[in-house]
């Protein structure tokens, strides 16, 4: 196929995945016209019976706001999965809070059968409580998760992500004591208690 085409099937952009071919990391050639081709890459078998290694890169962000982070999030893990020779079938970008369990992308990336290995780049990136029942109920279908970076936190938005999640958390508790009318407000009342304490505790620290 050609670069472009590969580009846009992995999520990356073209001057990334030109980097990519420079550097040798893709099998292709350069025809006459300029124009290069990927070759594709062999299946990778899994298991005795042949099933073949479907892979699928899943990047998730807590806010719209961060958006740039995770186009740059879904890059790292296709250069990941380039180098690791991985042939990634599907590349899903969600927005979306780690405790949030009715993400609509990543239901169905777990639903479907057909992908045997999920790569993500931090356990939160996929959820940020519940990892270990995932990840064990997907290996008893023979499938599998792949985290990049086991560190906890280090993603490039650590801070912002966080507090997206207790956000989230505390908004669906206020919904279940006050309403949904009047959860909002409250959500926003308890946050900003919450920052002008972290505010305080930081003036406290340093002063």
């Amino acid at each position: 196929m050609k670069l472009k085409d590969y580009a846009q099937q992995q999520g990356v952009s073209y001057r990334t995945a030109w980097r990519w071919w420079k550097a040798g990391k893709l099998p292709g050639r350069q025809m006459d016209t300029g124009t290069i081709l990927i070759e594709p890459e062999p299946a990778t078998p899994i298991a005795p019976s042949g099933a073949t290694h479907q892979v699928a890169i899943y990047a998730r962000v807590s806010s719209a706001e961060n958006k740039s982070h995770l186009d740059s999030q879904a890059e790292r893990l296709s250069a990941y999965c380039a180098a690791r020779g991985y042939p990634v079938a599907k590349v899903v970008k969600e927005v979306g809070s780690g405790v949030n369990d009715s993400r609509p992308k990543l239901l169905a990336l777990l639903a479907d059968h057909g992908i045997r290995l999920i790569v993500v780049e931090h356990q939160d990136r996929l959820a940020r409580f519940g990892f270990r029942y995932l990840d064990t109920l997907l290996k008893t279908h023979g499938r599998a998760i792949e985290v990049v970076n086991q560190a906890e936190n280090g993603t490039e938005n650590g801070t912002e992500d966080l507090r997206a999640d207790l956000t989230a958390i505390v908004y669906a508790f206020c919904a279940r004591l006050y309403g949904q009318r009047r959860a909002k407000r409250k959500t926003e009342v308890i946050v900003r208690e919450l920052e002008a304490k972290e505010a305080k505790g930081d003036g406290d620290a340093t002063g």
